[in-house]
């Protein structure tokens, strides 16, 4: 392949991925020289050791900002994103967030670039099972590149797991309302997979109250309301006050309280 070509779909890569794309002779280090070549002409631009990002025409190199998404793809080809960049990848994230988060058999150190982070995470090992890393992905496209996120079941109960990676609870719940669907299969496996109280509770909560939009029927919700915790419990621990959503055991922050939610704490 040209070198041309290859920027033209390979907006962020790998020096891996150009390796065996362009071959060049010397393998390797060849590839090296020839992309040391591109980034002294400014067409390039190094955002770590071996990590590189192709420069749109007329804008400098030291001022463009790679694709966050494209970026954490070329450092961990097997991404999974999640939480907050899941919902962004989804079309529903409420608004933008300048941390980028992904599941990956390979964690380590957060990487701060310079208008973004890139938080690597563990894929969830639960005590009954794994959570099989397929378990409610999906592939969305992203500047032509294909890329794989937790879906919207998995991102809602996730988000409920850990709200400060979904942008916070008020967040989360805005977001999630703004899925096309929410496949009640999935979302049920998921939380049978992690099978926490809190969480059945949760999205007990967050179905009830959308239950016209995703089409929940009671039946449903009666049978997430049987594995709900049986006292009170916070959704966030540092949480004080609040207010209690008596069906789900549910102590939730009066920013999401709507006017026909009595019960408070």
């Amino acid at each position: 392949m040209k070198t041309t070509e290859f920027f033209a779909t390979h907006s962020v890569f790998s020096l891996d991925e150009a390796a065996v794309a362009l071959d060049p002779p010397g393998g390797r280090k060849g590839t090296v020289e020839r992309l040391k070549y591109y980034l002294e002409k400014g067409q390039l631009k190094l955002i770590m050791r071996g990590i590189y990002a192709v420069v749109p025409p007329g804008v400098q190199a030291q001022q463009f900002q790679p694709d966050p998404f494209l970026t954490a793809a070329a450092i961990r080809p097997d991404s999974v994103f999640s939480h907050h960049s899941a919902l962004e990848l989804l079309g529903a994230a409420h608004s933008m967030w300048k941390k980028t988060t992904l599941y990956t058999e390979r964690r380590r150190r957060p990487l701060r670039l310079e208008s973004f982070s890139i938080l690597f995470l563990n894929h969830p090992r639960l005590n009954k099972a794994n959570l099989p890393d397929s378990l409610g992905t999906q592939k969305v496209e992203r500047r032509g590149r294909l890329l794989r996120t937790t879906g919207p079941e998995r991102t809602l109960v996730e988000g409920f797991r850990r709200p400060a990676l979904a942008g916070g609870l008020e967040e989360l719940v805005e977001s999630a309302i703004g899925f096309p669907t929410l496949g009640l299969n999935i979302l049920e496996q998921v939380l049978l997979r992690y099978d926490i109280a809190i969480l059945w509770a949760a999205t007990g909560w967050f179905l009830g109250r959308n239950r016209k939009t995703f089409e929940v029927n009671e039946e449903y919700l009666e049978k997430i309301e049987r594995r709900c915790p049986r006292s009170p419990q916070y959704l966030e621990r540092n949480l004080r006050g609040g207010w209690l959503a008596s069906r789900w055991n549910l102590i939730l922050p009066n920013t999401l309280k709507q006017p026909a939610e009595y019960d408070e704490h």
